[in-house]
């Protein structure tokens, strides 16, 4: 997100001054680190939570549209990128993966042909095929059917355009521009406390975490401040006492997965397949058998298992939960808490998990699957936003949330998934809520980095032109890669 934001801000205003400060020592080692999350190119083209049934049998498709054209306005802005050579050829952050969604059970296969009629209507999902023929799926994904039980009812989606990305690439390449272009990036500094002066201007302390600093704590100031820390984001948000984040909590959930490099399994294996979630289990925890590329090696991985740390970074302290507690907040976390007890007994039933018990959640998915050929590794960290509630004095909320001062000079980032997926979006709505001012000078040059920015259609010949170049661009990726 930061390293989006950055990188829209040069393009629009070169001669603005950027300074990028990173905690660890080098950067996209916590959320974008490609082993820390699944790398997904979120389009709602496969996860079932954002395609929700309601009462009356009918699928909500609402919010798997929204995301999937947030998704487009990121495939354009790396098309941008890529084309004017600011980016690395797209084939060296993200390749084509199709993203099928796999469901056991009779009503499951009934509630997954529902869904797939009611978004193949809809020109983003046009490609999205179905089929409950064992023998059809096994053409999509051969580990999905072998040795399964003829009985079982069995279906799966299939969409074509899906997408591996890797995120760990794509931001170090984006920073790389930013330094190569004036920005400054400073590792091993980490953000102490943000204090506004009464100008409206920001003293950023900064500590300099190298063995060897010369000057271990200066002050910066800023006229405009992003947080992009991940799950850290929460805390320095409140050390900035802006009231806009007063009430926001953070649930903190870590990870697992299974990886394997067995070269047999990986070359029968090309797809990121999603399951359906357990009952309980948080739209993050979704199980799902996927191909990942990173640094141009595939491997094949399942997971998430869910666990839980007070941490909010995979790097942070073990205090991280207990000092995010704030009179402001207590309401809310105590109310997400008693309204999300079935969430804590399915954590505390993941944490307590055996490898054999993790390993039969493979074999469902994955039936010839053999212990010796996968390893258990750990995600990254994800924190949930809880968010008050007038009735039930606090929720949890699964998704992705920019929070921004009232004035524009601030503006940070809560949440987990779609996340990354969604970046250039989410950053061109924070220069629209910070910089009013300049909106309409920026619409313009915005138009022309990502052109679905100008409409809200999608079902346009101009847009699916639009499409259609992505797919294409998409597909030499894929050959190079």
């Amino acid at each position: 997100m930061s390293a989006t934001l950055g990188t829209l801000i040069s393009l629009l205003e070169p001669t603005w001054k950027i300074e990028i400060f990173e905690r660890l020592d080098g950067v996209a080692l916590e959320s974008s680190n490609p082993w820390n999350n699944a790398g997904t190119g979120h389009a709602a083209l496969c996860e079932l939570n954002y395609t929700p049934e309601r009462p009356d049998g009918s699928i909500d498709t609402t919010k798997a549209v929204k995301i999937n054209e947030q998704f487009q306005v990121s495939r354009e802005f790396w098309h941008h990128l890529t084309s004017a050579g600011l980016l690395p050829e797209a084939s060296t952050y993200m390749s084509r993966t199709p993203h099928m969604t796999f469901v056991r059970g009779e009503a499951n296969v009934d509630y997954l042909r529902r869904r797939h009629a009611a978004l193949s209507a809809h020109p983003l999902f046009s490609d999205l095929e179905f089929s409950d023929d064992p023998a059809v799926i096994a053409q999509w994904a051969p580990l999905l059917v072998a040795e399964r039980a003829d009985d079982e009812p069995i279906a799966a989606t299939r969409a074509a355009s899906g997408t591996d990305v890797d995120f760990g690439s794509l931001t170090r390449s984006m920073l790389r521009h930013l330094v190569d272009h004036g920005a400054t990036l400073a590792t091993q500094h980490e953000v102490k406390n943000l204090r506004r002066r009464k100008d409206g201007t920001w003293d950023v302390k900064v500590r300099d975490t190298s063995w060897n600093a010369k000057d271990p704590v200066r002050t910066v100031n800023a006229r405009f401040v992003f947080v992009g820390a991940g799950g850290g984001a929460l805390p320095l948000l409140q050390r900035s006492g802006i009231p806009e984040i007063k009430g926001y909590g953070g649930f903190p959930i870590s990870g697992q997965f299974l990886r394997t490099t067995n070269p047999v399994i990986v070359a029968q294996h090309h797809a990121k397949v999603y399951g359906k979630a357990d009952v309980g289990a948080p739209p993050m925890s979704v199980p799902h058998l996927d191909t990942r590329v990173v640094d141009g090696e595939t491997s094949v991985m399942f997971g998430p298992y869910a666990g839980f740390s007070t941490k909010y970074l995979k790097q942070g302290s073990l205090l991280d939960l207990f000092t995010s507690i704030r009179p402001g907040n207590i309401v809310t976390m105590a109310g997400a808490g008693l309204d999300n007890m079935d969430l804590t007994a399915y954590l505390v039933s993941e944490v307590t998990k055996s490898f054999d018990a993790k390993f039969r959640s493979l074999r469902q998915f994955m039936p010839t699957a053999r212990p010796e050929d996968w390893e258990l590794i750990t995600a990254g960290q994800r924190v949930q936003v809880m968010k008050r509630d007038p009735k039930k004095g606090g929720r949890l909320e699964f998704g992705t949330d920019v929070v921004t001062g009232a004035d524009g000079t601030i503006a940070g980032l809560l949440g987990a998934s779609p996340g990354a997926s969604t970046a250039a979006w989410a950053m061109v709505d924070v220069l629209e809520r910070c910089f009013p001012e300049h909106r309409a000078a920026w619409r313009p040059r915005l138009a022309a980095i990502a052109p679905s920015l100008a409409t809200d259609d999608w079902d346009t010949p101009a847009e699916r032109e639009s499409l259609e170049a992505l797919a294409e661009l998409d597909e030499v990726g894929a050959a190079d890669a």
